[in-house]
């Protein structure tokens, strides 16, 4: 197994073990410690978020002097054992604690995508990041199939003890790539040489639209599922599977945008790119606020193209203006506020739809998209005034 394909394994892995539960919390809190609370569930998933958001960064400073591999097993032995200990946790506080301190842990494997990128010609990065993207959607649908499944026959708290155990599994493949490569504790001395840089202009860009889009984005995510049984609620369309289909679209037209971007090579002007996809996602999310099933499906379509769109030229604009060196530090930074877009889609969204109701989180959402449209074209415009001069 070469490297780069080790590499993929674990993202796949670990993307499936940690979204386990994700659409199970209600269940599981209700079950391990008697709380019926949506508020609650949200806000732990915002404070998941905030935990993740704050150790990325720190992560990534470390392995400017520890490389990732050894620093990985390291992490996820702790993290399996925290996840063990969030099984036995007889305490809501203790089961908070353990369990935050476990995602602080888990954060380090954020590190894989700007290693493999690494590893890569600049000219491969367009495949890779489209990879990675399609490898967070399958990975979050096969982790609610798996988890489905698994509460079948288990209980909540026990979905623990799997991820503690696919931590084990990432430990084992981990070790054996550094006896494989001969791999030390020291990071490449190119890593522990390249300095610290602060936020650069382009990531200021990037990091405000990746905060109003993951905003936008998670917004429509708690309860799509319960809107579309809304609409039909005496039809077999209702059944927790076709909704769960039909939330899972994205991932397999995520497939689809990977295929594509194999076939033929995408356009370098990243803007342009983005800037449409925003408008037709904003399309997608109009028909999606519809009342009618047909339409609904069809804006779901187009939204999941476009959602696949910016999730990897949002990435890819960050890469082709940074350099290797410092893949990591920018790539934290855009994490940390797409992160904030989350955070802030999670403690409001609740109360929202309690006022509002269901369909009025797709307005929101095109709303927010319109802004980044708007955002991006003016920064376009404003780019070519300053650029006029010097072609005089």
């Amino acid at each position: 197994m070469s490297l780069r394909t080790a590499l993929i394994v674990l993202t796949v892995v670990s993307v499936t073990a940690d979204t386990m539960i994700l659409p199970f919390y209600p269940q599981f809190f209700a079950q391990a410690f008697d709380v019926h609370s949506q508020a609650h569930v949200g806000y732990y998933l915002a404070a998941c978020c905030i935990s993740v958001m704050l150790a990325f960064p720190v992560w990534a400073k470390i392995a400017r002097r520890v490389h990732e591999l050894p620093l990985w097993v390291i992490t996820q032995t702790l993290a399996g054992l925290l996840g063990i200990a969030c099984y036995f946790s007889q305490s809501l506080w203790q089961f908070w604690l353990l369990s935050q301190l476990m995602l602080c842990l888990k954060a380090s494997y954020l590190m894989i995508y700007p290693y493999v990128l690494r590893l890569e010609e600049r000219d491969k990065h367009l495949g890779m990041v489209g990879l990675f993207a399609v490898l967070m959607q399958l990975g979050g649908i096969l982790g609610a199939v798996v988890g489905g499944a698994l509460l079948e026959h288990y209980s909540a708290r026990s979905l623990y003890l799997w991820m503690a155990a696919s931590d084990g599994l990432q430990v084992l493949v981990c070790g054996y790539l550094m006896w494989r490569l001969r791999q030390g504790w020291q990071a490449p001395q190119s890593e522990q040489s390249t300095p610290t840089r602060g936020w650069t202009p382009h990531v200021i860009r990037l990091g405000l639209l990746a905060m109003v889009f993951y905003c936008a984005a998670f917004f429509i995510r708690p309860f799509f599922t319960p809107y579309w049984q809304s609409l039909n609620p005496d039809s077999a369309l209702a059944a927790v599977s076709i909704s769960g289909w039909l939330f899972s679209l994205p991932g397999w037209v995520a497939l689809l945008g990977l295929w594509v971007n194999q076939k033929r090579p995408g356009s370098d002007d990243h803007a342009q790119v983005l800037l449409l996809a925003m408008l037709y996602g904003c399309v997608g999310l109009w028909l999606q606020a519809s009342a009618d099933s047909a339409l609904l499906t069809i804006g779901r379509i187009i939204y999941a193209w476009a959602l696949f769109q910016i999730t990897v030229r949002l990435e890819l604009w960050l890469f082709a203006h940074s350099e290797p060196q410092f893949y990591g530090q920018d790539f934290s930074k855009l994490h940390l506020m797409q992160n904030v877009g989350v955070i802030l889609a999670s403690m409001t969204v609740g109360h929202w739809v309690s006022a509002w109701g269901y369909a009025s989180t797709f307005v929101v959402a095109s709303v927010g998209l319109l802004l980044c449209a708007l955002c991006l074209l003016w920064w376009r415009q404003s780019d070519s005034r300053n650029a006029q001069p010097s072609h005089s």
